[in-house]
């Protein structure tokens, strides 16, 4: 690899994200420290870490939306229970493996419950049914919410 200065490397950044990404490994494999862009490489694994979470937040809204479509929205489950059936099972597997790191499932637990009450609001606002009907705290535990089956 050809050695950069910071400041090319900061003007490739702008110019080719890729080959930043590419330069920068190199230069995190071979240990130059010195030579690293790093404002934009604390930027970017900030914004990875943000993203994870961001992705498991995500990912359990809408599993607990169509856990409580599921659960909940009768008179369309004849219709649609099999879709749902089938997104449940797509977003736990997504969530499943975000959960392999023990960092993001402490952030998946302690999210729960506010995760919880968007996903409630959206099955509300989506199904029309009176909010009595779907429960104010979460109805699933951690096994329901989380279980392959």
């Amino acid at each position: 690899m050809i050695s950069l200065s910071k400041t090319v490397l900061k003007e490739i950044y702008e110019k080719d994200y890729y080959l930043w990404l590419v330069q920068t490994l190199e230069l995190v494999k071979n240990r130059n420290a010195n030579e690293l862009d790093w404002e934009h490489l604390t930027e970017e694994i900030e914004a990875l870490g943000n993203e994870q979470r961001r992705k498991v937040k995500s990912y359990l809204r809408q599993l607990l939306i169509h856990l409580l479509l599921y659960r909940y929205w009768e008179t369309e489950k004849t219709y649609s229970g099999r879709g749902w059936l089938e997104e449940i099972s797509n977003f736990r597997y997504e969530l499943q493996l975000l959960l392999e790191s023990g960092t993001l499932y402490n952030y998946f637990l302690k999210n729960l419950d506010e995760v919880y009450i968007k996903a409630r609001k959206r099955a509300i606002q989506k199904t029309k049914l009176s909010p009595s009907v779907f429960p104010e705290k979460c109805p699933f535990n951690l096994e329901e919410i989380l279980k392959d089956d």
